[in-house]
């Protein structure tokens, strides 16, 4: 398939609107998200981190359990043509060095107050990391760190940043090709330092 994931997606969110995407047990109950939302919540976060700086080719971490949010964040990376980096979210903060020195990471997004106090003790080790958003706010309101905020503040700046850059995401996401890199992997680094297995979307839709 010669495409990519966000155009796959925009092309999902007008063929067939209203029909799920995600969906996500919350109290026990089935939260639905729609085509249409998730590519207007991708949007948004696409032009976050458009604001923030990410260009193509700059890797995005991505740590936590499987939230809707967290999965939009990688789309919103991809449609700009960067490249998500998912981590293990039950790993050690020390285990999350190598990759992010490796890969030269500037931008992380984190689901909830573990996995940014794991991101916050091994900054000194990770001078590239300037940014860091969270999904969840629980216990975070009382931090102050430069360059922390939450996923709420990265959509907002997307909105601001969509009012001064009209068809900036839709020409993003036309200009991304099956050969980009879409993602890249760590395997677990058992015998070693972890190795980044790097994958386009092109090789990950052809599984």
């Amino acid at each position: 398939m010669q495409t990519t994931f966000p155009r796959l997606m925009l092309e999902h969110a007008q063929a067939r609107p209203d029909a799920p995407a995600l969906r996500e047990k919350e109290y026990g109950i089935w939260q639905t998200l729609s085509w249409r939302a998730l590519a207007a919540l991708v949007e948004r976060l696409a032009g976050g981190l458009a604001a923030a700086g990410l260009q193509p080719g700059q890797h995005v971490v991505v740590i936590g359990d499987n939230r809707p949010r967290l999965y939009a964040a990688m789309l919103a990376a991809q449609s700009l043509g960067g490249i998500a980096v998912p981590l293990y979210q039950d790993a050690v903060g020390a285990e999350f060095v190598f990759p992010i020195t490796n890969a030269e990471v500037a931008f992380a997004i984190a689901e909830d107050q573990e996995q940014v106090d794991k991101l916050l003790e091994i900054r000194p080790q990770c001078p590239t990391l300037a940014h860091i958003w969270f999904d969840d706010p629980r216990g975070l309101r009382h931090y102050s760190e430069p360059g922390l905020a939450s996923v709420d503040a990265l959509l907002f700046a997307g909105d601001a940043h969509a009012k001064s850059h009209s068809g900036f995401f839709a020409a993003a996401v036309a200009a991304t090709q099956a050969d980009d890199v879409a993602a890249m992997f760590f395997t677990s680094g058992t015998t070693g330092n972890p190795k980044g297995v790097v994958h386009t979307h092109g090789t990950l839709l052809d599984r």
